[in-house]
């Protein structure tokens, strides 16, 4: 197993790991279990995503595909301009 990302939270490693399994890649999240112990442990570097030796060049392109989408025209919120609302 390959650590191949490092999501800023919890929302964002589910929402990975829900894309991922789609597209047929299982991942793990290491770490989850420790959000709620932040304050007593760092605030970065808790959560991590896992998949298999043979998955990880794939799901690193399917993670990148997703953190280089952009909204559609007209799609933006006006109380959130430049956000990509899923």
């Amino acid at each position: 197993m390959q650590r191949i990302y490092e999501p800023r939270d919890l929302l964002e490693a589910q929402m990975l790991t829900g894309m991922l399994a789609d597209e047929g890649v299982e991942a793990f999240l290491a770490g989850g279990h420790l959000v709620g112990a932040v304050g007593e442990l760092p605030a970065i570097g808790l959560l991590g995503l896992m998949v298999a030796d043979r998955d990880a060049a794939r799901a690193q392109q399917l993670i990148a595909a997703y953190n280089g989408a952009l909204p559609l025209p007209d799609d933006e919120p006006q109380s959130y301009p430049g956000e990509l609302i899923c």
